[in-house]
């Protein structure tokens, strides 16, 4: 299966974020099979507090052109997962990476355009041919959902490689909850977490070349009871 990793340790080192891909569609069987796995992913006394919308076709460029007509609009983004925006060392590596892209997508820092152009990506599902929107009920209360959410988006991820398919974990793409509930009839009383990218990469794409910059085990680990 071309360069699919053999074994789990492999996958888990050669994953890496896909931001531009083939057009080829994939098939809904594979997109079943990579979620039967992923759905083994733990969560707390097995709650499993997700729910999971597969798009693909006219549902998800409805939803890209819906994104991308509010953005262009000025409307506000509201994504209904509230993150406190990173400081410190954690926004420096998140500066770093975009830098990275910029440098591999030829966006030079002072070319605001472009750079727009390029977030808008993100609404779009990276042009994706299929994508995952993860969402959970507003009943539980974040961040409890979050966690378990997180192993799951991992196991997607992980999945996808099995079947030589990449994938970008992001939520530009639920920026506009009311894009995705008009289009896809999903209730209020549900909150959107997470989506996932997924399709065969493109490996001529500038930005897929890209492998981000990680932390030293040395910096972030405290090591107890050893010699």
């Amino acid at each position: 299966m071309g360069e699919c990793p053999v074994d789990i340790i492999e996958a888990m080192q050669s994953r890496k974020s896909i931001r531009g891909y083939k057009p080829t569609p994939v098939p809904q069987e594979v997109l079943r099979n990579i979620l039967d796995a992923a759905t083994r992913a733990p969560s707390a006394d097995n709650a499993q507090p997700w729910e999971i919308a597969v798009v693909a076709g006219e549902a998800l460029d409805r939803i890209g052109e819906g994104n991308m007509a509010m953005f262009k609009s000025g409307a506000p983004r509201y994504p209904e997962t509230i993150v406190q925006p990173y400081g410190g060392v954690y926004r420096r590596r998140q500066v770093e990476v975009a830098g990275d892209i910029f440098r591999l997508m030829g966006i030079p820092r002072e070319d605001g355009e472009k750079r727009m152009e390029w977030m808008q990506r993100g609404l779009r599902f990276f042009d994706a041919p299929a994508g995952f929107i993860i969402y959970t009920e507003k009943s539980l209360e974040v961040p409890y959902p979050l966690i378990d959410i997180g192993g799951l988006v991992q196991s997607i991820c992980l999945a996808a490689l099995h079947y030589d398919l990449g994938t970008c974990a992001h939520d530009q793409g639920i920026m506009f909850p009311e894009v995705v509930r008009k289009v896809l009839g999903i209730p209020q009383s549900k909150r959107f977490i997470m989506c996932v990218a997924i399709g065969y990469p493109d490996w001529d794409f500038p930005a897929n070349k890209l492998r981000s910059r990680r932390e030293s085990i040395d910096n972030i680990t405290t090591w107890y009871g050893f010699d």
